[in-house]
């Protein structure tokens, strides 16, 4: 089974019993990753770094973060979920100080939703250009 949801360029398809969710990278087969897995009520949204479809990242971690959640919440609705299933979310930042610009995007889409969530200052992401990664974890049904 593969599909692709009505505006949602990402695909669905059945593997070993679990559905995921393809967003066309180069990185997926490489690495040998889904963009997002479902088992059962649970969803699993791999990281985003913020990358525009271009190719390219803003300089700002704001449109960054919320060009890593706009991605998160396609991946989630090519699985029939959105936003508001979202129970954890987690962001790894490469510079702490930018953490309030990341917390208003974030309380943008989860302010009433209000998921456990963590933030952290990490070293360095996959792109010297990445300034965040976000990755959710969600609970349907």
């Amino acid at each position: 089974m593969s599909q692709t949801r009505q505006n949602n360029p990402f695909t669905v398809a059945q593997r070993s019993g679990k559905l995921t969710v393809s967003s066309g990278s180069a990185w997926e087969p490489k690495i040998g990753y889904s963009r997002a897995v479902k088992k059962g009520n649970m969803i699993f949204v791999s990281g985003c770094v913020g990358m525009e479809p271009d190719k390219t990242f803003s300089p700002d971690v704001g449109q960054q973060a919320r060009r890593s959640l706009a991605i998160i919440q396609a991946a989630l609705e090519a699985l029939g979920a959105s936003a508001a299933d979202v129970v954890m979310t987690r962001m790894y930042l490469t510079n702490i100080k930018h953490w309030e610009q990341v917390a208003m995007v974030h309380g943008e889409i989860f302010g009433e939703i209000r998921p456990a969530t963590v933030m952290v200052e990490v070293a360095k992401l996959i792109d010297d250009a990445a300034l965040i990664e976000i990755e959710a974890t969600a609970m349907v049904g």
